[in-house]
């Protein structure tokens, strides 16, 4: 039974018995959600939350990470606030098999990130193609094993935890482009945090919750494999939590590669002169080729805000080739309707190759010279900076992490 052994593998796992590497990998995964975390603790979803549930907080005993001065909130609120600014700048790890983001929400192992990764290769395409968020639907179940394993809640406690976080499943794509995307791995940390400590103190679910006729995978999916995903669990098999991507630009993970790709010529157009100063320089027009899910996913042709900029790759791909980069400042709102950005968004046009893989794409883009000729210079990216294939160095995240602290805490 999937719930079961998910219980038993997670409630048995030592510590000694993980490798270097992914402890390593463990502690990237924590470096880089704890920037997420500050990075993102001014926006105004977390601002607006923290303000509209003030008045139903208990007393203060987890810390708000980021905020000015110290403040603190009750734990179940600490949580969802956590959560959401994790998530709400598009920043953080993804397990490229399934586009989770494993690090969002709660604290998490190794071994539950593996675990929820796992549940989420069970249902996935599927599940997420109906309309759920996997990141959020997945991570009330991981948050729920990892806050089992830090009280060490036996076998039996933590497949009911599962249970009950299973049961409060959260998270609808529509909401993408929305503060409430960013609600949802923070509502996933709450629930799971609720299910651990209910379970620990007694509260019964059911043991079987994962794989029963109306339990979780078979409700939410058309399709499950959970008896292959719960078998690999062991040892010998993957760690799913090797498989994550940091990323290096702030928005949904399959616009990276075009985003690569224009920064790279962005930096060309500057090495054959073609780019007197910034954006002085007369591009007709930007062809990319990308695999279906990236226009499925980010094909948002005129993002009004910030938030909605993170699934345009006309937006990502504009600033990449107009400014030279794509941080965080590149998807603030007054970028976002900057009339320079606006206009080279237009000139783009993205179509669907069925023979590119995800993380694979090709540009080309018509410059007129001053003479009146035009030049094409094209490039094709076949994994993006921060994909498994090319990682960011500890360095980089080094720099990331202290990118985004430095605006929040000086």
């Amino acid at each position: 039974m999937a719930t079961q052994a998910l219980a038993n593998w997670s409630s048995s796992l030592e510590y000694n018995a993980l490798s270097a590497e992914i402890i390593h990998v463990a502690v990237r995964s924590f470096y880089n959600w704890t920037g997420c975390v500050v990075g993102g603790s001014a926006h105004p979803a977390i601002t607006i939350a923290r303000s509209a549930l003030a008045r139903f907080s208990g007393p203060p005993t987890s810390r708000l990470l980021g905020s000015e001065g110290s403040i603190d909130a009750d734990a179940i609120h600490a949580a969802l606030f956590n959560g959401i600014a994790s998530h709400v700048h598009d920043y953080d790890d993804t397990h490229l098999d399934t586009i989770i983001h494993p690090t969002d929400g709660a604290h998490r192992l190794s071994a539950p990130g593996h675990g929820r990764c796992k549940v989420g290769r069970a249902v996935w395409p599927e599940h997420y193609d109906v309309g759920w968020h996997i990141t959020s639907t997945t991570g009330s179940i991981g948050a729920a094993v990892a806050v089992s394993k830090l009280l060490g809640s036996s076998a039996p406690q933590t497949a009911h935890s599962i249970g009950l976080a299973a049961t409060q499943v959260t998270g609808l794509r529509e909401m993408f482009g929305s503060h409430t995307k960013s609600f949802h791995p923070g509502r996933a940390a709450q629930n799971g945090l609720l299910a651990a400590i209910l379970s620990g103190e007694g509260y019964t679910s059911s043991a079987q919750v994962l794989e029963a006729k109306r339990g979780w995978a078979n409700v939410v999916s058309s399709a499950q494999r959970l008896d292959a995903e719960v078998a690999s669990l062991a040892p010998a098999g993957r760690w799913e939590i090797a498989q994550n991507a940091f990323k290096p630009f702030p928005c949904g993970i399959v616009v990276h590669p075009v985003i690569d790709g224009c920064v790279w010529l962005h930096g060309e157009l500057r090495r054959q002169g073609l780019l007197l100063s910034e954006g002085e320089y007369e591009i007709q027009e930007v062809r990319v080729t990308v695999h279906p899910l990236v226009l499925e996913l980010t094909g948002k042709t005129a993002p009004r805000n910030g938030l909605e900029a993170k699934f345009s790759v006309y937006h990502g791909g504009a600033v990449g080739l107009l400014l030279g980069r794509a941080a965080p400042a590149q998807y603030e709102d007054a970028v976002v309707v900057d009339e320079r950005v606006v206009r080279l968004r237009e000139r783009i046009h993205a179509t669907a190759g069925e023979n590119l893989r995800p993380e694979e794409c090709h540009l080309a883009v018509s410059v007129q010279r001053s003479d009146g000729s035009t030049t094409v210079i094209e490039k094709h990216v076949d994994h993006a900076m921060g994909s498994v294939e090319r990682p960011m160095a500890d360095v980089q995240l080094t720099d990331k992490f202290v990118d985004q602290c430095i605006p929040v805490l000086g």
